[in-house]
């Protein structure tokens, strides 16, 4: 819990903070169809996005977060399109209580990532020869206390 002055608890210093460097890991976009994937469909293609975030330390005080998106237009001989992006950030995390890193980390860094993640995204499908696939915002905190529960609260953080 921050004191009234935004300090940490007994060490007189102000939690913080920094984006070290952004990314791209690794991108893949396939468009198996095409050409014929590129022209009028007769109804508009199912969706599916899948969302993943990881973090692991580096150093006393650096984390790497990585933001898994991952998704595709289209199911089986119709698919459309497919896209992978792995985008990540190197965060460097001072005077943060203990309890306080896992949630920063899977919270707070892929909130700072997403924008940037989704603008690749949306381009990459753009490129394909398709409209802009722009992903809606994603609440991490859901997904945090899911992930939580799933591994009966203690999200990894490697």
């Amino acid at each position: 819990m921050a004191e009234g002055n935004g300090t940490a608890p007994g060490t007189g210093a102000a939690p913080q903070l920094n984006v070290l460097v952004q990314y791209i890991k690794d991108l893949s976009f396939e468009n198996p169809n095409a050409p014929q994937s590129l022209g009028p469909q007769e109804k508009a293609p199912n969706i599916n996005i899948q969302v993943n975030v990881n973090a692991r330390q580096l150093s006393e005080t650096d984390y790497e977060v990585s933001l898994a998106l991952e998704g595709s237009a289209g199911e089986g001989a119709e698919t459309l399109f497919k896209f992978e992006l792995n985008y990540c950030g190197v965060f460097r995390l001072q005077n943060i209580p203990a309890n306080d890193i896992a949630p920063v980390l899977l919270i707070e860094c892929p909130r700072l990532l997403f924008p940037f993640g989704r603008q690749i995204v949306g381009d990459a499908v753009r490129n394909g020869g398709f409209p802009p696939l722009f992903i809606d915002p994603i609440d991490f905190h859901a997904l945090y206390v899911q992930r939580a529960a799933a591994s009966q609260g203690n999200p990894a953080i490697a």
